[in-house]
């Protein structure tokens, strides 16, 4: 059984469009730009809830220009 979680995120203005080009990079994520609290959304999928916390600690908020992010995991 796989995990999925959306993942909502803030951008540096100045960084939006090289950080979406990295984010769109990730395999086996869907990622829009959005209006709104928050400038990115990411929906991603992984074996398991911990391989999405490493993919989240490891190449996501490693992607400089993201300034913050809030996970949602599917139940």
């Amino acid at each position: 059984m796989s995990a999925n979680a959306y993942i909502l995120l803030t951008l540096e203005p100045s960084k939006t469009q090289t950080a979406m080009e990295r984010l769109r990079d990730l395999p086996g994520s869907v990622v829009q730009e959005v209006l709104g609290p928050y400038d990115a959304v990411v929906e991603i999928e992984a074996d398991t809830q911990e391989d999405i916390t490493a993919i989240l600690r490891n190449r996501i908020r490693a992607i400089d220009g993201i300034t913050n992010t809030v996970t949602c995991l599917w139940l």
